[in-house]
């Protein structure tokens, strides 16, 4: 292995930097939020373990969604006084259409008559365990982001909207997972 070590050693204070090297504690609420990004990273990632190997779209569609996470964690990993850094920087910002993919979706798993009242009792398989995990972990990350804005950091509407409307994804993929045997 060449390169740099990942242990460096400067989190052993229980401190870490944000994305321009503001030290902050690993208990601060933009690490919060990040983390849970990052677990519904691999929960996502859970899933596509589970699709079938012929639903290659679908797994496509699921590494989208980790790399809008993986962008979403940039911009929430910013300190609030680095924003305008960040926008001229070079990297990625999540978009409207990104948006407007998800809302794609879920207007196509509705009007194939996949619509559900009620809670859902998890469980009926692997592939919809993992989709109701990435659900529930999806939704603990919009409450870290809700409250980002009570500890200074404003994060952008596009935000919020994107991970409730990801979470509600994730329900309806799940409830359709139900029906797969």
């Amino acid at each position: 292995m060449t390169g740099q070590s990942i242990t460096t050693r400067k989190g052993d204070d229980g401190s870490t930097s944000l994305l321009y090297g503001q030290r902050v504690p690993k208990s601060h609420p933009q690490i919060e939020a990040v983390g849970t990004l990052d677990e519904l990273n691999v929960a996502l990632g859970a899933v596509k373990m589970q699709l079938d190997p012929r639903d290659a779209s679908t797994g496509v569609f699921i590494a989208s969604l980790q790399q809008n996470l993986v962008t979403l964690m940039g911009e929430i990993a910013c300190a609030e006084k680095d924003i305008a850094r960040y926008e001229a920087s070079k990297f990625s910002r999540l978009q409207a259409d990104d948006l407007t993919r998800i809302d794609e979706r879920i207007a196509l798993l509705e009007a194939a008559g996949l619509v559900y009242d009620g809670w859902a009792t998890p469980g009926a398989n692997p592939r919809a365990a993992a989709l109701d995990t990435a659900r529930v972990t999806a939704r603990r990350a919009e409450r870290r982001l809700a409250e980002l804005p009570n500890h200074g950091r404003n994060p952008r509407p596009l935000l919020l909207q994107y991970i409730n409307r990801l979470s509600d994804l994730l329900w309806l993929l799940a409830r359709q997972a139900e029906t797969v045997q």
